[in-house]
């Protein structure tokens, strides 16, 4: 999106598992559209760019919480796309001196506050949207892929950030644009993680009704943790997440 203050890309192809089969595609969405937007910034002024993706740019971790400085080990075409976007930034910085904000957000959740808008997609892959189906009926049953996992309770554990807290960081980040000479990149997360089955108890306990759920085998590629060290966003926009403690989540996001 080309704002009078400066750009934010937020439209990469966010599917790891269709990224995977259509490479092709991927790359055309994520690095030429992403190419695009940002040789249009250099024909005229503004602060500078947001660049929008997902932690796939860090690949299979081990533990969290992860840190900007990690080492990256992207493991399918969506994690090196979103790395070859960064690197565009640095690369356009340095030779035209564009300057941004790259922000690597883990998972968005829930909805806004006036629930004009949510989590949708088609088909759906997301956990909680899934959670709340199976709550609601609307699928027969959650799926839960693996109960063997190196966690407390054997599920993969995430870190859910709500959209309202996203959209703040968003600002927060344009604003900082005028601010900086370079490019930085900022991990967008609360710090703290979820496991599948704690993100079913508290769906639970929202909704006051049940979920019912079956056991798969385990996905390829799935880490068992996930979890952002987000305080160099505290430092560096002032942002802290005040919306995405989970039963806030899930309440929104069901009254959605």
């Amino acid at each position: 999106v080309l704002v009078s203050k400066g750009d934010v890309n937020v439209a990469g192809w966010s599917e790891g598992g269709e990224c995977g089969t259509k490479p092709c595609k991927c790359e055309k969405n994520n690095v030429k559209g992403r190419k695009s937007v940002v040789e249009a910034r250099r024909s005229w002024e503004g602060p500078g760019n947001v660049d929008s993706k997902v932690w796939a740019i860090y690949g299979v971790r081990q533990r969290g919480p992860i840190e900007e400085d990690c080492t990256q080990a992207t493991v399918n075409p969506k994690g090196r796309t979103k790395a070859v976007m960064e690197t565009m930034l640095r690369d356009y910085n340095r030779a035209y001196g564009l300057k941004g904000v790259a922000l690597r957000y883990f998972n968005a959740a829930g909805c806004d506050e006036d629930g004009e808008t949510g989590e949708w997609h088609d088909p759906e892959s997301h956990l909680i949207p899934r959670v709340l189906m199976a709550a609601m009926g609307d699928v027969p049953a959650l799926h839960i892929f693996g109960d063997d996992y190196d966690t407390p309770d054997g599920t993969c554990i995430r870190d859910y950030i709500h959209v309202t807290d996203l959209a703040d960081a968003h600002v927060r980040a344009l604003q900082h644009c005028a601010n900086i000479d370079n490019v930085i990149s900022l991990n967008l997360g609360t710090g703290q993680g979820f496991s599948v089955k704690e993100i079913v108890a508290a769906a639970e306990r929202v909704l006051g009704r049940p979920v019912p759920h079956e056991w798969d085998a385990r996905r390829p590629g799935d880490p068992p943790v996930l979890v952002a060290e987000p305080g160099k966003a505290g430092q560096v926009l002032g942002w802290r997440p005040s919306h995405s403690d989970l039963d806030n989540i899930i309440r929104s996001a069901a009254s959605w």
